[in-house]
């Protein structure tokens, strides 16, 4: 029995939901998603039926991809992410509104923790100003369509929504105490140190929030699973293991090797290394 971990499926992208179709049944293993499902609730759902069908166990985190405003009744900001938990629920996924689960395979027990976090802006250069952020960005052509598309509603704000989750998730993570080890899913990076995205540095203030800098050693984390940047990569700090897990858009993946070949092994932490 494995834990894996995929993120950015994207599978509105027609060769990523073939690559789906295709992909063959894990039927003993567990499987996290990293987030950036589906922009529409139809596909999300048809996304996560496939995985679900394929593992014995999904955890969800959402992307924001997953959180656009797109056409059709789906809503915005927060009454979207309430109707995606629905949909995963409905299908047997676990989301970050559910209890935590514990692994029930070989080696010490610890919980899997699956976050919303979003970002405040805070990966920034300190020289920037909050307000010239946007300004700083396009001068690259760095902007993230979120600025057009991620509602934050009814937070004033994605920087607001932010800090509301990790103050929700922070007290969850106190409750389970220091001596729970954990695996905690977040669409992204929990440090600002792990944002490796050379062609386009100036897209790094939508890549998450110092306010997670220590959660790692705080809460004792193991591994640390996240996606968004498209930069499928292992880093390790103070004897934490960051995963980043992406599968990407189709030029981002080789055809030949399919879905399966991305997915990362995340536990036992032998299969890993």
């Amino acid at each position: 029995m494995k834990l894996l971990a995929i993120s950015d499926l994207h599978l509105s992208s027609s060769p990523n939901m073939q690559a789906l179709l295709e992909m063959p049944a894990f039927p003993d293993d567990w499987l996290i998603v990293a987030g950036d499902v589906a922009e529409s609730l139809e596909r999300f759902c048809e996304g996560l039926v496939l995985l679900s069908e394929r593992f014995a166990k999904v955890i969800w985190a959402p992307g924001n991809h997953d959180l656009w405003t797109v056409p059709g009744p789906a809503g915005r900001g927060l009454l979207k992410y309430e109707a995606m938990v629905a949909i995963a629920r409905d299908v047997g996924v676990v989301t970050p509104e559910d209890p935590y689960l514990v692994w029930p395979g070989d080696g010490e027990p610890f919980v899997i923790v699956p976050t919303l976090l979003l970002y405040d802006y805070s990966f920034r250069p300190p020289e920037i100003p909050l307000a010239s952020v946007v300004a700083w960005a396009r001068e690259e052509r760095s902007v993230c369509g979120d600025e057009m598309l991620l509602d934050p509603a009814p937070f004033a704000s994605i920087s607001d929504w932010c800090h509301q989750r990790c103050r929700e998730t922070e007290r969850r993570l106190i409750e389970l105490g220091p001596d729970v080890p954990k695996i905690i899913a977040n669409h992204y990076p929990l440090r600002r140190d792990l944002v490796y995205i050379p062609r386009v540095p100036r897209f790094s203030p939508w890549c998450g929030t110092v306010l997670t800098e220590d959660w790692h050693t705080r809460f004792n984390v193991r591994v640390a699973v996240s996606g968004h940047l498209h930069v499928r990569r292992t880093d390790w700090r103070d004897g934490t293991r960051f995963e980043e897990v992406s599968f990407g858009y189709p030029q981002q993946w080789d055809p030949q090797r399919g879905m399966a070949a991305y997915l990362r092994p995340i536990w036992p932490a032998s299969d890993a290394t």
